[in-house]
């Protein structure tokens, strides 16, 4: 793996529609992209793609409400999937953008996904790691999926989840990351202690845990629930890259079958064999070539 650049990496908070975030960023190019993680991570997810990104892009990954350094509000109801786009929303304009290219990562996916469909206006370029749309999800749902997806539904239990997650210094969580990335030299001891790091953040594992609360059964498991007509209709009309690790214990293959038909621009697809669900953290290499290569392909315009 050739070295990855090294760029400063800073750190603010944005005061977006009352929730306060807080980012890291890198580069000072014209272009915004911003970085969005999933669950049970944060910024730091990101930190191979930050300095090659910033190369030619200012790039901002921020912590998703809720978890790290950002506001954690009390309650279900303020996870709903429309608050968190509207919090990327918020970074655009905060960052005096318009649009901006959106990289997303598992929960930071499903966002990425209502962000594109709700407002394509303000997304140049999509990326999409691992979680296909729901109306994919939903049109490839099989009973071997639902045996992978126990947690979703255990999640949804008060304070029980937020027990076994956080029981022995959180080495459940240590365990998954450690037992579910296929390439061994994923996550270092560091890593994995600044992971503990940031769910140990007052509120951060309860408000972490309430975007599947708040969304997985409206969203993925019933149609209709809190979406838009065009959500429902599950179009995409914005230049796409779907990155899927296709060991991923979570997010079995068929699952993700057929994310093509779901958009309505360019597409491209990048299925890594030997990877699992951690995919910007296993794949390195192969995820930043993808990424520079689409992001600075500048043939690729919405239909």
């Amino acid at each position: 793996m050739r070295p990855e650049p090294q760029l400063a990496v800073s750190h603010g908070f944005a005061e977006v529609d009352g929730i306060r975030l807080h980012y890291a960023e890198c580069g000072t190019g014209n272009e915004l992209v911003i970085l969005l993680h999933g669950f049970p991570e944060f910024w730091y997810s990101w930190r191979h793609q930050l300095p090659v990104l910033a190369e030619r892009y200012h790039v901002v990954a921020p912590d998703m409400r809720g978890f790290n350094l950002s506001d954690k509000p009390v309650g279900i109801k303020n996870y709903r999937i429309d608050l968190l786009v509207a919090d990327v929303l918020g970074l655009i304009r905060y960052f005096g953008k318009e649009k901006a290219a959106i990289v997303a990562h598992d929960w930071g996916a499903g966002v990425a996904w209502a962000l594109a469909q709700r407002h394509p206006e303000a997304v140049s370029k999509l990326v999409a790691m691992q979680v296909p749309p729901p109306a994919a999800w939903r049109a490839n749902f099989t009973l071997r999926q639902l045996r992978r997806s126990w947690y979703m539904f255990f999640f949804q239990l008060p304070r029980l989840p937020e027990w076994w997650a956080s029981a022995n210094d959180f080495s459940r969580v240590e365990k998954m990351y450690r037992e579910t990335s296929v390439r061994p030299d994923a996550f270092t001891d560091s890593d994995i202690a600044m992971y503990k790091e940031a769910l140990r953040q007052p509120g951060a594992l309860s408000s972490s845990l309430n975007y599947y609360r708040a969304n997985v059964l409206k969203s993925l498991f019933r149609s209709g629930g809190g979406e838009t007509p065009n959500e429902r209709n599950g179009r995409v009309r914005v230049p796409t890259l779907f990155i899927y690790g296709e060991q991923d214990v979570a997010i079995i293959p068929e699952t993700v079958r057929g994310v093509e038909r779901f958009v309505d621009a360019p597409y491209r697809e990048l299925r890594i064999p030997d990877s699992g669900h951690w995919v910007q953290n296993e794949a390195v290499e192969e995820v930043n070539a993808a990424l520079l290569d689409f992001l600075t392909d500048e043939s690729l315009t919405a239909n």
